[in-house]
């Protein structure tokens, strides 16, 4: 299976630029059928492989998604998930955060969610979201009571050194960490919010605020550049994936958590002799107890 994902993968020099990083996909990609059979393929791979990195209980991966509101980042986690044991990943969706929360450092309550080995674990928004929307929206450090002073300027840089530690500890010990930001286009998300209003069974999913916040775009933009060139680095790379076509988006993002699975060395334990013996033992006893 090609490693699509390399054509999206934010560089690691930090000099990202949002204009290196397309709505759509390239004019040879493949067509919708092509791309559903794709996603197909890379789904039944990965529930493979997640049966291998379970047993072999030395690693886990987790898996980031942030991007705009109705990029599809719910979407894409379900297309790519579908035929995984359930027993063997977990997905959080971190919103704003609670009181207890608050009580503590920005990285505490990721952390707490973070995969076990043998798991691939999902965070629908994340940390992130503290270099993003609080960077939009400063005045939401009120509630985090952080020390003072506080120079803006520096707060950022450190949070960025904050989470490029982070991630690498977390690389350093077996976690397997690949980011995906959904890159939707200002236009198509407002053709997707007018369309979950023009359906009442999506009525759920439209807040106010999310218009609001489309008055900010500029900001976020300019967010997301930083944040993702501050923070691509090969132990924790960042992929800005098309969002515009939803099924392009779903195959790259597919067959790049797989691609990072079979960069492992990912086997089924193996019995000493010791157990091996004992296992041949006991398969002579089932053996002689048949009827």
């Amino acid at each position: 299976m090609p490693e699509s994902g390399q054509l999206h993968r934010v560089p690691f020099d930090g000099r990202f630029r949002l204009s290196a990083a397309p709505h759509g996909p390239p004019a040879d990609a493949p067509g919708e059928h092509e791309c559903r059979k794709r996603l197909e393929a890379a789904s039944e791979e990965l529930a493979r492989l997640q049966r291998i990195l379970y047993a072999d209980n030395r690693y886990a991966v987790l898996l980031i998604f942030q991007a705009m509101d109705a990029a599809g980042k719910d979407g894409t986690i379900r297309a790519v998930m579908a035929g995984v044991d359930p027993t063997g990943c977990q997905v959080y969706s971190f919103k704003q955060p609670s009181s207890e929360e608050l009580d503590h450092d920005f990285l505490w309550r990721t952390a707490a969610r973070l995969p076990e080995r043998g798991r691939i674990g999902v965070f629908n928004r994340s940390y992130y979201e503290e270099v993003l929307v609080v960077r939009v929206h400063p005045e939401f450090l009120a509630a985090q009571r952080l020390p003072e002073p506080v120079d803006p300027e520096s707060l950022w840089r450190e949070r960025f050194e904050s989470i490029r530690d982070h991630e690498k500890h977390l690389a350093r010990n077996g976690v397997v960490i690949l980011k995906f930001w959904l890159n939707v286009s200002k236009d198509e998300q407002r053709k997707r919010f007018l369309a979950r209003l023009e359906d009442r069974r999506k009525h759920w999913k439209f807040s106010p605020a999310d218009v609001k916040e489309r008055r900010h775009w500029d900001a976020y933009m300019s967010a997301y550049e930083t944040a993702l060139g501050e923070t691509s680095r090969p132990w924790a790379p960042w992929y800005a994936v098309p969002a515009d076509d939803k099924h392009y988006m779903r195959m790259i993002v597919a067959e790049t958590v797989v691609a990072g699975l079979r960069r492992l060395d990912l086997r089924y334990p193996r019995p000493d002799p010791a157990e091996r013996e004992e296992l041949k033992e006991l398969q002579r006893r089932l053996e002689e107890s048949a009827g």
